[in-house]
């Protein structure tokens, strides 16, 4: 997938893996849509974008909703042109442990359910143009487990497994996938984790620092566009 010159939207680019996917993207070339349902942060990486001498429009959107999904993607295709790439990349840790009913809900929504919903949204459109790309921002924990925290293990195998279908599926019609697995990484979820109160979350927290080296937002995305590139 050529990335210079393209249309990208990622969500929650307010910080972390998503702000470090917008502004790498950018570098690369692209106009992208920054979205987040944090308006400040939103606007902070796209002026971040902008001061580097790149084209970013910043929106408020709910990343799990269809109607934020489509008025993005109306808006961006206003703007900025066709939407090539999606990047879905808004993501919670969600509650410790088994979790309450109401709690799965929200973290099926979000890790979940908002890739299912942006694919429904992006997928016809690519298909009929015969080309597009999907990024799904996984973790480890959707190849390996989480300790602490059921909602956030479940929910991340689920976006493998969803990710997995759609290049089955789609691959033929000219539909890219990349599915983002990595394990610790310095961003603003992980340092809130561990420093979390409950002994839930602060095992997960552990174990991720022991199982490996934590590296940069920077490197998951450099790493990212290499595998959009090479599909």
């Amino acid at each position: 997938m050529q990335i210079e010159d393209r249309v990208a939207i990622v969500t929650g680019a307010g910080s972390g893996i998503g702000r470090a996917l917008a502004q790498a993207l950018s570098a690369a070339g692209a106009r992208v849509m920054v979205s987040d349902i944090d308006e400040a942060q939103a606007a902070e990486t796209a002026e971040t974008i902008a001061a580097a001498g790149g084209v970013a429009v910043a929106a408020c959107a709910d990343a799990a909703a269809t109607a934020d999904i489509e008025n993005l993607v109306a808006r961006v295709e206003a703007e900025l042109g066709p939407v090539a790439i999606y990047v879905a990349n808004a993501g919670i840790i969600g509650a410790p442990g088994l979790g309450t009913d109401g709690e799965c809900d929200v973290i099926l929504d979000v890790n979940l359910r908002a890739h299912i919903r942006a694919a429904n949204v992006m997928v016809p459109q690519w298909v009929s143009r015969g080309s597009g790309y999907f990024v799904s921002v996984a973790s480890a924990a959707g190849l390996l487990s989480q300790i602490g925290a059921a909602g956030y293990a479940v929910t991340k195998h689920a976006a493998v497994g969803f990710a997995e279908w759609l290049a089955i599926t789609y691959g033929d019609a000219g539909v890219g996938v990349s599915c983002v697995c990595p394990l610790g990484v310095d961003t603003p979820l992980l340092r809130a984790v561990r420093t979390a109160a409950d002994t839930d979350t602060h095992a997960g927290a552990a174990s991720i620092v022991r199982s490996g080296d934590v590296i940069s937002a920077e490197q998951v995305a450099a790493d990212t566009l290499d595998a959009v590139r090479c599909d």
